[in-house]
């Protein structure tokens, strides 16, 4: 640190005009990028060991069918350990606040949609979009369902047969409303080459960010 001349201490950090501004702003934490590429590992793993149990052609070409019930099992049982580790991270902790509020302009976002109106005025959204919050609440709700329809599937002797019947039902139907719901998810992401970029290297470019998030201020976080 340096100090001025005549000064008894050393002098603020100089403040930057929003034209010398870094053009790389962050995004995402390192935790928060952990926690997301694990569970999505879980989540691919669980969905990949489904898809071997409930399609013939690749029940017969997998086999062991034992070992993909154990892991199929486990993996998903898995899935919510690495949130709940994660929120040691106050960042992590932040967004998840982020994630958990609806406001005026979340609802204007979501009217845009509905138009089909792709205009980035049109869709004003803080660090997280409509969008991505409807998302998070909903694989949240569903990882949630899936564990409990699950446990009762694998422990047989805990419940009555007709709780069992119905959460066979609830389990494999939710499971194929999750698969679709990923693949939308995975589809938009390879759609948007910088969004992709902020959950892999925690970084996205300034232009980016105020075109895509208008109401976050990445110099706040």
């Amino acid at each position: 640190m340096t100090s001025t001349p005549g000064s008894a201490g050393p002098t603020a950090a100089p403040t930057h005009p929003p034209s010398e501004r870094p053009a790389i702003v962050r995004r995402f934490s390192r935790a928060e990028r952990w926690v997301h590429r694990t569970t999505a590992v879980l989540t691919l793993l669980c969905v990949a060991t489904a898809a071997c149990l409930y399609v013939p052609q690749l029940a017969e070409l997998v086999g062991r069918r034992h070992l993909v019930v154990t892991v199929h099992e486990w993996s998903g049982i898995l899935i919510p350990v690495p949130l709940l580790l994660g929120l040691a991270s106050k960042a992590l902790r932040k967004d998840l606040g982020r994630l958990n509020r609806f406001g005026p302009h979340d609802r204007t976002w979501l009217r845009a949609v509905r138009r089909r109106d792709a205009r980035p005025e049109s869709r004003p959204a803080a660090k997280f979009n409509a969008g991505q919050k409807i998302y998070a609440a909903w694989i949240a709700g569903a990882v949630l369902i899936m564990a409990g329809t699950g446990l009762m599937m694998w422990f047989t002797h805990l419940t009555p047969l007709m709780w069992r019947t119905s959460a066979t039902f609830v389990h494999d139907w939710l499971a194929l409303a999750i698969g679709f719901v990923l693949i939308g998810h995975i589809g938009m992401a390879f759609a948007d080459p910088e969004a992709r970029r902020g959950m892999r290297t925690g970084s996205v470019e300034r232009p980016w960010a105020r075109r895509e998030h208008p109401l976050w201020d990445p110099d706040d976080d």
